[in-house]
């Protein structure tokens, strides 16, 4: 060793983030979140994720400039056009499909972890002044995604893509 601190890596909490017209999650048959215009986030908490992780990603996706001005740029971000967010956990973006035809989860936090986490996020969107509609955590869920554009982004708080 060369007398360099040993640097742990820390999680990196993922997220696809879809521009969308439209968005609705049905639980059992009622639904229990939908949004107009706005972005779905579909959120995947890992087991070294934490709190910076959660505010990053918030920050982040609220600020991201995937929304069209006057010129049809993307220059406008969710927080610019007053879009709404539908927040939806997805612990499969954590499934590692490298060996086998089954995917691996072992790398996703536990639930209670995931939980909390997935909520401190939620409220990090809020927090920013935003609407947000959520799903369910842990339930069964079909959701709907009418994406505009499409506009599809990968996300991760450790900024490895």
């Amino acid at each position: 060793m060369d007398g360099a601190p040993l640097l742990l890596e820390r999680g990196k909490m993922r997220a696809v983030v879809q521009r969308a017209a439209r968005g609705s999650v049905v639980v059992e048959g009622k639904t229990v979140g939908k949004i107009g215009a706005g972005v779905v986030v579909l959120l995947g908490v890992g087991r070294e994720d934490g709190p910076e992780d959660a505010r990053y990603l918030a920050g982040k996706i609220a600020n991201l400039r995937i929304f069209e001005d006057e010129q049809g740029k993307l220059n406008r971000s969710l927080l610019d056009t007053g879009g709404a967010a539908l927040v939806v956990s997805q612990f499969t973006l954590y499934g590692d499909c490298r060996q086998g035809r089954r995917p691996g989860f072992s790398d996703a936090a536990p639930a209670e972890l995931g939980g909390e986490l997935y909520e401190m996020f939620v409220g990090e969107i809020k927090s920013l002044g935003l609407e947000v509609a959520t799903g369910v955590f842990q339930a069964h869920m079909q959701v709907e995604i009418i994406n505009d554009g499409p506009v599809t982004l990968l996300l991760d708080s450790k900024k490895t893509f």
